[in-house]
């Protein structure tokens, strides 16, 4: 099979809520690293054949294809498509799978991946009242066929973490130390100017705002549970934030063409799903399935990235498949540096990355936790 090839990768700085990126408009926030990664590749965006696109809640000024339109806002020629993939928090890992697909089916040469989420603009609760608006109470409650198999009521994340903390015995002091590593790692990252590289500075800020250098155990465990006797908190939970990035994918005959110089190759892509209700446990069979197809142990992997949706999902994940905190999420995760859902996957594979060349590792991982109790795996060789 051909292979596909990682050009180069940015984003943006991550804003935080009610911060310096609320008020971009949703196509401008998606746009800005699109006009960064053709300036930093210097390819002729008249040869990208597609445009992949990760968002989810796609209404209002995020609705009508917004990965058609971030192209448009970015100024690039009319005639290179988008679409837009809503697989919800995965949905820009997917659209650098699908990105990659199409270039190692030999149909396509060159492919922009990337995905945004301004979540000032639309809250993650906003698709749910505009679902509300005409008669729908959520996605699930009235389809007969999911209430015979899975039961009323309304999937809660909230419950999902709280479940997966018990079974996998993750107690709250545990998770509020997984967190405080969390913004001391990325804190650390950014005091020392390796995030440089991956971030386009947009509206004068240069360095993500959702980092917490003050963040104390002491504050953590003062704070209230989301739920009353349970071990969840907003401190062990990712934030609600605005940003985007975007990758550039091509083939060898792009490369070839075109006079380009490879950062890593996409050594294995695939996705698996689990239990709806629980959610947010597919990462662990996921990683099991891509490991075996990949014909790799944990112990191949240099790196990995586990989004940090909530501290409980990548502790249980660790625990289950014997990975060590020392190799995840090694600059910072979810937890520090937000989770602006749609934009999520490719800001993680950007930022795995940079820490696979800092480091010197060959191959990195990346799986995240998405609606639906699905998740996706990616397993890049730095070149």
């Amino acid at each position: 099979m051909a292979e596909a090839y990682i050009i180069d990768a940015v984003r943006t700085p991550i804003g935080r809520k009610k911060g310096s990126l609320a008020h971009v408009h949703p196509a401008d926030l998606g746009a800005h690293p699109i006009r960064a990664l053709i300036e930093r590749t210097g390819i002729d965006a008249n040869a990208v054949d597609d445009v992949v696109w990760g968002c989810c809640d796609t209404i209002g000024p995020q609705a009508g294809d917004i990965g058609r339109t971030v192209w448009l806002v970015a100024g690039m020629p009319q005639h290179v498509p988008g679409t837009t993939i809503d697989r919800q928090c995965g949905s820009s890992q997917q659209a650098v799978h699908f990105a990659a697909q199409g270039v190692m089916s030999g149909t396509q040469d060159l492919v922009v991946a990337g995905g945004s989420q301004a979540m000032n603009a639309i809250p993650i609760s906003a698709a749910m009242y505009a679902g509300q608006a005409y008669g729908f109470d959520d996605p699930f409650t009235g389809a007969k066929g999911w209430v015979d198999r899975y039961g009323p009521g309304l999937l809660n994340q909230i419950n999902s973490a709280e479940m997966i903390a018990r079974k996998w015995e993750i107690g709250r002091e545990a998770m509020e130390e997984f967190a405080l590593a969390s913004h001391q790692r990325a804190q650390a990252v950014t005091e020392a100017g390796w995030f440089a590289g991956e971030i386009a500075p947009l509206e004068g800020l240069d360095r993500d705002e959702t980092i917490r250098p003050t963040t104390t155990l002491e504050g953590l465990a003062a704070l209230n549970t989301v739920q009353e006797g349970g071990v969840v908190t907003a401190g062990v939970a990712s934030q609600n934030c605005d940003g985007a990035a975007a990758l550039l994918i091509a083939s060898e005959r792009a490369v070839k063409d075109h006079g380009l110089t490879p950062r890593a190759r996409v050594h294995h892509i695939s996705v698996r799903a689990d239990d709806p209700v629980w959610m947010l446990t597919a990462p662990i069979p996921a990683t099991r399935h891509a490991l075996q197809k990949a014909g790799m142990r944990i112990e191949d992997i240099d790196l990995f990235e586990c989004n940090e949706a909530f501290a409980s999902i990548p502790m249980a994940w660790m625990k289950e498949l014997g990975v060590p905190h020392e190799k995840v999420n090694v600059q910072g995760g979810a937890i520090a540096l937000g989770h602006p859902l749609g934009a999520t996957g490719a800001r993680l594979m950007t930022t795995l990355l940079g820490a696979l060349e800092r480091t010197g590792g060959r191959y990195g991982l990346q799986t995240m936790c998405e609606g639906g109790g699905q998740a996706n795996v990616t397993i890049i060789e730095r070149l």
